[in-house]
């Protein structure tokens, strides 16, 4: 039954964060007519609604009163950094159409969208990076704390490839005012990157290139390299150009580092990379989720030596390898 029924939450809670119920509770405890009256749902709708939150203990009730939990005040609040409304709203009104495409894309091996490519992934991405930055600003607040960059004295050249949200430049750009950042995506997305680097009052340390990953211009000499969940977008052969790419933009020395949903090496495990493989399956054409194991080699036939793993608060750990020389 859990499983039959592992739809619904996702759903509950994206049209509670359109109706704007925990934006109303944000500053207090309502009751279900007050709830009704600022939200403008109907009476019904949102009695077995807000039931459904209080059960997913997403909201408290006490008497006739409605309260925020601690998750969903965090979480779920519009303007409050930890924001992740958007995530759910991402996969109820983008992903679940598409999925429901599966039977027939399990028969033909062709996807519903290609999402990889800009005609079809350019407003996509564009409409959902922003709840993505609450998930890997953590792990990118530790990969910068790992590259010592508080301590640099001359400048650090960092390319963000693929940067959707921003978050990797702009957690180490955080980390010191020696961190300039060159941030690659399709031009819809830099849009939104712009602002979100402006937020952070770090727009004059980042210089946007539009484009796409396999013609961009990546720039010479970076220091670091980040693909910060690019590499599940592709297969194979894309992938080792892409990896080719990115060793030619590092100057010696420099350090890539690569964050995706990691299956164990026997694909057995653990459950998300393996479900997220079908979201590509369904998304583009050949796509998936990979093993260290298999991004090592791909790492190791293009130059990068050293590949390793740095445990990060993340879905999985971060794969970082080296340019040889120094």
């Amino acid at each position: 039954m859990q499983l039959a029924w592992g739809y619904a939450p996702v759903l509950v809670i994206g049209a509670a964060v359109e109706h704007g119920v925990f934006d109303q509770l944000a500053d207090g405890p309502k009751t279900r007519a007050g709830l009704v009256a600022a939200t403008g749902a109907s009476d019904r709708g949102l009695r077995i609604l807000l039931d459904a939150l209080v059960g997913q203990s997403l909201l408290q009730r006490e008497g006739e009163h409605y309260t925020l939990t601690a998750e969903s005040a965090a979480f779920l609040v519009r303007g409050r950094p930890g924001y992740r409304g958007g995530f759910f709203l991402h996969h109820s009104t983008q992903l679940l159409p598409q999925w429901m495409e599966l039977t027939q894309v399990v028969r033909t091996g062709k996807p519903t969208a290609r999402t990889n490519r800009e005609t079809d992934g350019g407003a996509h991405f564009a409409g959902f990076v922003e709840s993505l930055f609450p998930g890997s600003y953590p792990a990118a607040k530790a990969l910068a704390a790992h590259l010592q960059l508080a301590e640099a004295t001359t400048p650090v050249s960092v390319v963000d490839l693929g940067a959707g949200s921003g978050v990797w430049g702009i957690a180490l750009a955080e980390a010191s005012s020696q961190v300039l950042v060159r941030a690659v995506d399709w031009p819809e997305v830099l849009e939104i990157t712009r602002q979100i680097a402006k937020r952070h009052q770090l727009e004059d340390r980042l210089t946007c290139v539009p484009g796409d990953l396999f013609q961009a211009d990546y720039g010479q000499d970076h220091h670091v390299a980040i693909l910060g969940h690019i590499l599940h977008s592709e297969g194979p052969d894309r992938i080792r150009q892409l990896l080719a790419r990115t060793f030619a933009a590092l100057r010696p020395g420099g350090v890539l580092a690569i964050q995706e949903f990691l299956p164990n090496d026997e694909r057995t495990g653990p459950p998300l990379p393996l479900l997220f493989a079908v979201n590509m399956l369904v998304n583009t054409e050949a796509g998936g989720t990979y093993t260290f194991a298999e991004i090592s080699g791909w790492l190791a036939e293009v130059g990068f030596v050293r590949p390793r793993l740095l445990e990060v608060p993340a879905v999985s750990p971060l794969i970082l390898a080296d340019k040889p020389g120094a």
